[in-house]
């Protein structure tokens, strides 16, 4: 078979892939929200590797579907109610977050948001700090830096981005409230999942957009009206 059939292959599994994914945040969502854990243990750890494809699909950049296998990490350590594997998880998400940050490059930042951002980190770290287990605060600290960071640049890639990066800093922050015992919403883990799942999908609607511009693009990275290989 001819080497340019294979982009054509690729392109027909884009809406398979996409409508998988979608489907599995719906069955994580309603396995979170009417509380059957099986459809949460079955569908969280799908939907990275889904939204990867997806990305993959559409050629996206290495570094994006490495930032997102990187939050599948994160994903499935954080199902066990462990704090090693809460940590490892951390840690998984962070090489994520260091993923995005060079996916974004150096483009120029609104010095405004950053300040936003800035004081939203510093707010957030200093409220929740007395209520952080003694042994969590450096490493969940040192981890929103770096999460507040990505969330700041993702705004140079767009609207879709900028808007998935605050939420991926809502999501964790409503993760860090639990975690510090602070009164919850009802169905905490919903908006958590909610949130997240958009907030993924958003970077990577953003950074996939027709005329995105990556720093660092590898061979064979998504082109608008270009599936060359």
């Amino acid at each position: 078979m001819s080497a340019d059939l294979v982009p054509d292959r690729r392109e027909r599994l884009v809406r398979p892939l996409l409508v998988a994914f979608l489907l599995a945040a719906v069955v994580d969502l309603f396995g979170v929200l009417a509380d059957v854990p099986v459809a949460h243990l079955v569908a969280k750890p799908l939907l990275m590797p889904l939204l990867a494809g997806y990305a993959a699909a559409r050629r996206g950049p290495r570094l994006l579907i490495a930032a997102l296998l990187f939050g599948w990490g994160g994903d499935t350590l954080l199902l066990p109610d462990a704090d090693v594997t809460f940590l490892i998880g951390m840690g998984s998400f962070a090489a994520g977050h260091v993923c995005y940050l060079l996916l974004f490059g150096r483009a120029r930042s609104s010095p405004a948001v950053g300040a936003v951002y800035a004081a939203v980190l510093v707010t957030v770290v200093a409220l929740l700090w007395s209520g952080l287990p003694a042994d969590m605060r450096i490493p969940m600290t040192g981890y929103s830096l770096l999460l507040t960071a990505m969330a700041y640049r993702a705004g140079t890639r767009g609207r879709y981005a900028a808007v998935g990066g605050a939420l991926f800093l809502l999501s964790d922050a409503l993760i860090g409230t639990g975690v510090a015992d602070w009164p919850q919403l009802p169905a905490p883990d919903f908006w958590i999942m909610l949130t997240y799942i958009a907030a993924q999908f958003l970077l990577t609607a953003g950074v996939l957009a027709p005329g995105a511009k990556w720093a660092g693009a590898t061979p064979g990275a998504y082109r608008e009206r270009s599936i060359s290989i």
